[in-house]
C-alpha cells in the first residue's frame, strides 16, 4: 500500500474496543512504541477450558477512576516490554478488535498499569503499520468523541 492510500491520523485519536465493551477511549498515537498498551488493573490469569485467560479491569476515561469496565480475554503471549524509562516488565498480551475512524481490525495490546499516565492507551506502530500516517500537529483527525475533546 502506498502512502497515498494511507489515512492521516493525529497524535491523539478516539478509538473503541468493541470486544472489551469499551465504546470510546482516547489514545495517544505513539510511533516510538512498537506494541500498543492498555491501562489495566486487577490483572489476574486463570484457566478456562484448558486455555490461559486473563481478567482485568480498565478505567477507560482520563481522570476518571469511578468508571470501570471488567474484561476477560484469552492470553495470546507474555512478553518482556521495555518502557520509555528503560524499565523492563513482563506483560500479558491479548488480541482484540480496535475501531478507529472507519477502520476496524485486530491488534495486540499489552496490559499494564498506566495510572500515572495521561492516556489510558497507547496505539503503537505495529497497530498502525500499512494503515496510517501520523500528523504530529493534528488531533482527532479521523475520529470524534461523544464529548468535546479536552487537551
Amino acid at each position: 500500500m502506498g502512502n497515498k492510500d494511507k489515512k492521516i491520523i493525529g497524535w491523539r485519536e478516539w478509538v473503541s474496543l468493541p470486544e472489551l465493551g469499551i465504546d470510546q477511549m482516547k489514545v495517544k498515537v505513539d510511533s516510538g512504541a512498537r506494541t500498543s498498551a492498555l491501562h489495566a488493573f486487577r490483572v489476574e490469569p486463570f484457566q478456562r477450558d484448558g486455555q490461559d485467560w486473563v481478567s482485568f479491569d480498565v478505567h477507560p476515561h482520563q481522570q476518571d477512576v469511578e468508571t470501570v469496565v471488567s474484561c476477560e480475554m484469552p492470553i495470546k503471549d507474555i512478553r518482556t516490554v521495555t518502557d520509555s524509562g528503560g524499565h523492563q516488565s513482563q506483560r500479558y498480551v491479548i488480541e482484540t478488535l480496535v475501531s478507529i475512524g472507519t477502520e476496524q481490525y485486530p491488534i495486540e495490546l499489552t496490559l499494564t498499569g498506566r495510572d500515572t499516565m495521561r492516556f489510558r492507551m497507547l496505539l503503537g506502530r505495529t497497530a498502525m503499520n500499512g494503515r496510517f500516517l501520523i500528523d504530529p500537529e493534528g488531533a482527532y483527525l479521523i475520529s470524534q468523541g461523544k464529548h468535546q475533546p479536552e487537551s
